[in-house]
C-alpha cells in the first residue's frame, strides 16, 4: 500500500481540527483558537474520507474484527500500554506539545474537576488506547475518523457522504437498502460500525467498564448519530438513553488540551487506584 493511503493526515489529530470546525460546542475559548494550522489540512483530511469512505466495507469491518478482537498480538502491563501509545506522539499538533498520554490525563482531569463518576473519568483515561492500531500497521483510516454503521445504506449526514460512491456496498443490494442486513431498531449491539479504535478499545475494556462508559468509547466517533440523529432507525429505547452519556463525554475530548502539563507524579496514587478498580493489570491487544 502506498505511503498516501497510509498516512493522508499529518497527524492522527487533524481528524478533529475538523470534527472542531463542523461541530463547535459553547464553550468559553473560541472555536477558532483551537487546532489553528498555518495550513489546516482540508485537503489531506478530504483525501482521509475519500480513503475511509471507499474501504471500510461489511467485509472490511468483518475481516478486521475477526483479526483484532482475538486479542492475540501483544499483551502489557497497562501502565506499559500507556508508554506504547506514546510512541504516537506527533509535533504536528498544533494546540499543545503534550504527549499522548499527557492528553489523556487532561481529559480525564477534566471530567473529575467536573465531579463525574470514577468510571467516567477512567473513560477519559483511556478513550485513545485503541489509536495502538496504527503501531500494529493500520492506516489512518482504519483507526481515527467519524465511525459509521456498514452492511446498510450510508447516511447523507456522514461527513463527506459523496465519496461513498467509490463503495462497493454503495451498489450491493445487499447492504445499500435502509436496513440493509440489519431489522428496524435492533439496536446498536446488533450492529456493525466502521473499524477503528471506538470499538477496539470498547471490545479491550469491556468487561471492566461500566455500560454508560461502554458506549462512550464505543460511540463517541459516531457524529452521524449523536450530533445529526443519521440512524435513528438501528437504535432502541436503550441506546437511546445511552446516547446521552456519551454526548457527555465529547466536549471533555475535544476541549480539554491546555499547555500545563498534568502534575503525573501528584496524580499516580488516585489513576493507579482507578485503574486496578475496574481493569485488569495488563491488557490484551
Amino acid at each position: 500500500m502506498k505511503a498516501d493511503t497510509q498516512n493522508p493526515l499529518p497527524s492522527l489529530d487533524v481528524w478533529e481540527e475538523d470534527v472542531l470546525t463542523r461541530y463547535p460546542e459553547p464553550f468559553e475559548k473560541a472555536k477558532e483558537d483551537y487546532r489553528n494550522y498555518d495550513e489546516p489540512g482540508r485537503d489531506t483530511v478530504r483525501e482521509f474520507y475519500r480513503l475511509n469512505h471507499t474501504y471500510q466495507t461489511y467485509d472490511f469491518v468483518r475481516e478486521k474484527e475477526a483479526e483484532y478482537l482475538k486479542f492475540d498480538k501483544k499483551e502489557m502491563p497497562i501502565w506499559e500500554a500507556f508508554d506504547f501509545l506514546n510512541t504516537l506522539v506527533d509535533d504536528s499538533d498544533p494546540d499543545t506539545d503534550l504527549d499522548q498520554w499527557q492528553h489523556l490525563l487532561q481529559t480525564s482531569e477534566a471530567i473529575r474537576a467536573d465531579g463525574h463518576p470514577d468510571w467516567f473519568v477512567l473513560v477519559g483515561l483511556m478513550h485513545d488506547m485503541g489509536k495502538v492500531l496504527c503501531l500494529f500497521g493500520e492506516p489512518q483510516w482504519a483507526v481515527v475518523g467519524d465511525t459509521f454503521p456498514v452492511g446498510c445504506a450510508h447516511s447523507d449526514k456522514i461527513v463527506y457522504p459523496e465519496y461513498f460512491a467509490a463503495n462497493p456496498d454503495t451498489y450491493d443490494e445487499r447492504y445499500n437498502t435502509k436496513y440493509g442486513v440489519y431489522e428496524p431498531n435492533c439496536g446498536l449491539n446488533n450492529v456493525h460500525m466502521s473499524w477503528g479504535h471506538d470499538e477496539y478499545v470498547y471490545q479491550m475494556t469491556k468487561h471492566g467498564m461500566p455500560e454508560e462508559g461502554q458506549y462512550m468509547l464505543r460511540y463517541h466517533s459516531f457524529y452521524a448519530q449523536h450530533r445529526e440523529h443519521g440512524y435513528d432507525h438501528l437504535l432502541d429505547d436503550h441506546d437511546r438513553a445511552m446516547f446521552e452519556w456519551v454526548k457527555k463525554f465529547n466536549p471533555y475530548d475535544l476541549y480539554s488540551k491546555v499547555p500545563t502539563p498534568p502534575d503525573w507524579k501528584k496524580l499516580r496514587p488516585y489513576y493507579e487506584d482507578l485503574v486496578a478498580k475496574y481493569l485488569p493489570g495488563a491488557l490484551k491487544f
